[in-house]
């Protein structure tokens, strides 16, 4: 069940994915791409996907003070 941030980043850990690129923003924005990808491939629920997008936008609003 994905409640924050972090329970996105442990959802793409399970499939061998890790992301860091230093910047926070960029993280949050490839971490989407990944989530977008894993749904198209039928590899993760919509429930999943349509949560973990929601988390990431909030995030992103966090990080960039919006």
């Amino acid at each position: 069940m994905l409640k924050d941030y972090l329970s996105v980043i442990q959802l793409l850990k399970r499939f061998g994915l890790y992301i860091y690129t230093g910047n926070k923003l960029d993280d949050v924005d490839l971490i989407t791409d990944e989530v977008k990808e894993l749904y198209d491939n039928g590899l993760i629920l919509q429930e999943d996907y349509l949560k973990a997008v929601l988390i990431l936008r909030e995030e992103h609003k966090r990080i960039a003070g919006e």
